[in-house]
């Protein structure tokens, strides 16, 4: 699985990072990115949770 953070959408809310801070963290200019592109699968869970959390929908995952 592979995920990334649409920087446009980012509203810096923190929620995925409060999900899962193995892949989300919130950058100097206040918004989120993803530590890594590539999931392991028992971060994948976590990863859809946060996803699913976003405000604006701006996590991306693919399979």
């Amino acid at each position: 699985m592979k995920v990334k953070v649409n920087q446009d959408a980012c509203i810096g809310c923190g929620a995925c990072a409060a999900i899962c801070d193995a892949i989300f963290q919130i950058n100097d200019e206040g918004l989120s990115v993803a530590l890594k592109e590539e999931v392991e699968k028992d971060l994948e869970q976590s990863v859809k949770d946060a996803a699913d959390s976003c405000p604006t929908g701006a996590i991306e995952v693919s399979e």
